[in-house]
């Protein structure tokens, strides 16, 4: 008897509506490889009827004649409610996404604080009055608002990546469509419920759902867009920047990562070795943020290994609904096959998997989409395994001899989004971190954020910050507003 699939609607303009079409799309759960939910196809007419939505609630209505102080209330209502709902927004995000709840939770109830944090604030940005070198003019600055923002997030971490967004968004004024990924859009479907509750005007948040090149292309390239933020791909990324350039929208994006995790010969290896199963196996590598390159000082090299895989092979794999397990199923059927493939690359290319390397042999995980978290020595910087992002458990492990050679390594990638240092002295810590060319440094931890830490990436991961005071300047525009203090008169045909 085939399960009854549960439907989640969008919501627009404060109403929940299926697509104009009527068409849907089926959500599948990683761990049994079936499908649970049915979320609306939507095509261009639902994607304009969104974005209408947002602009005319920008524009006019209780919105934009909210005080900074009222809407800065709001987020911190929201945040409340954000708290009471973690727990359900967590199972729920596993089910659709795959990942262990013990993350997901966390990140459900942590996601609270952006929320609560931009709201504090959403009143605290001032403009400034300029010292002008002309004595008759009076001049100041005022930050405002941009309009419609797009936001278009991954299916990794759904609710969080979209809050590191979204909390700025709207404490800067702005109003939003959201496009979740099609392979994990219910908890943000159900996310958005809560804003009516916390008091948000109608089409102030809406959502929009439905596949990349129809909808994701839509809002990127659409008029009435003011800015498009992304998480994704970096070839994604690249797509949308060229389709919000004729209309020169601003964009954010946060891409893909190939970060380097280094242990140094004085490093504390006991530390340095969880660091590094965290870095890669906890979420089955589905982070932008993997520490994917494992760089290891060879005289420490062979110690290390050791330690990983007797480590990393008691990793329970199993069901992420249940707290204990450790190692769960990847998200999507084509990233499952994109990791094998790059596992075979990386034996094709004369790396040693000395862990791993396919889907598990236990017949109990043959149902979902389970890959053996796996481990390579013998790296080359030059392999594809070490060069193009894999997205899954893959770790390789590169050896090195001094701290040129590791800064060097480390920084000869197209991305930049992170890295961390695993070192006991201070002074190569320092050193180390100044020389990295990576958004992100972390020095004896890994996998750490914060509302209040900037995060971006440089190179081919990404434009642009998220979190922090600065991130809300990516959704704000300058205003510079001039006033003539004497009664006089001039050459009206020079530059005053």
């Amino acid at each position: 008897m085939a399960q009854t699939l549960q439907d989640f609607e969008n919501l627009v303009n404060g109403k929940r509506i299926a697509a104009r079409g009527g068409q849907w799309l089926d959500s599948y759960d990683p761990y049994r490889g079936e499908p649970w939910a049915r979320i609306p196809r939507c095509a261009q007419s639902d994607v304009d009827d969104a974005v209408a939505a947002a602009r005319a609630a920008f524009r006019s209505g209780p919105w934009p004649a909210m005080t900074p102080t009222e809407r800065g209330k709001l987020l911190v209502r929201l945040a409340g409610l954000i708290e009471r709902d973690a727990e359900r927004l967590g199972r729920l995000e596993t089910q659709d996404n795959g990942k262990l709840i013990a993350e997901m939770g966390a990140q459900t109830r942590y996601m609270a604080e952006w929320y609560r944090y931009f709201g504090g604030l959403a009143d605290k940005i001032e403009g400034r009055v300029l010292p002008m070198d002309k004595p008759s003019r009076f001049t100041f600055t005022r930050h405002e608002p941009l309009g419609v923002v797009a936001m278009i997030t991954a299916w990794n971490s759904p609710l969080l990546l979209l809050s590191w967004k979204l909390a700025a968004a709207l404490a800067a004024g702005n109003t939003a469509v959201i496009k979740p990924s099609e392979h994990a859009s219910v908890s943000t479907l159900e996310f958005v419920s809560l804003f009516e509750e916390a008091g948000f005007p109608p089409g102030v948040v809406n959502t929009v759902t439905g596949l990349g090149p129809d909808v994701g292309a839509a809002l990127a390239s659409h008029p009435d867009v003011a800015k498009v933020a992304f998480t994704g791909g970096d070839m994604t990324g690249q797509k949308i920047y060229e389709a919000g350039a004729p209309s020169l929208k601003r964009v954010s994006l946060e891409l893909g990562g190939k970060s380097a995790n280094i242990i140094f010969a004085d490093a504390n290896l006991d530390a340095a070795v969880m660091g590094a199963v965290s870095g890669i196996f906890a979420a089955s590598g589905q982070t932008c943020i993997a520490g994917s390159r494992l760089l290891v000082h060879r005289s420490v090299h062979d110690e290390v290994v050791e330690r990983l895989t007797e480590v990393a092979r008691t990793a329970k794999m199993g069901n992420p609904a249940e707290p204990g397990t450790q190692v769960g199923p990847v998200t999507t059927q084509p990233q499952r096959a994109h990791i094998l493939k790059m596992i075979e690359a990386g034996k094709a290319d004369g790396a040693r998997c000395v862990m791993g390397g396919g889907t598990p042999k236990d017949p109990a995980f043959a149902q979902g989409w389970f890959v053996e978290p796996t481990i390579f020595t013998g790296v080359s910087n030059d392999m594809r395994v070490a060069r193009i992002e894999v997205f899954g458990p893959v770790l390789s492990i590169i050896a090195f001899d001094d701290d040129a050679e590791a800064i060097r390594i480390a920084n000869d990638s197209p991305y930049g989004l992170a890295s961390g240092l695993w070192t006991r002295d201070i002074g190569r810590a320092i050193n180390a971190s100044r020389a990295m060319e990576s958004g992100t440094v972390w020095v004896n931890t890994y996998r750490a954020v914060s509302f209040m830490a900037p995060f971006g990436g440089y190179k081919r991961s990404g434009i642009g910050r998220e979190s922090g005071q600065e991130s809300i300047y990516e959704f704000l525009q300058t205003k510079t507003v001039w006033f003539e203090t004497e009664e006089s008169t001039s050459n009206p045909f020079i530059i005053r």
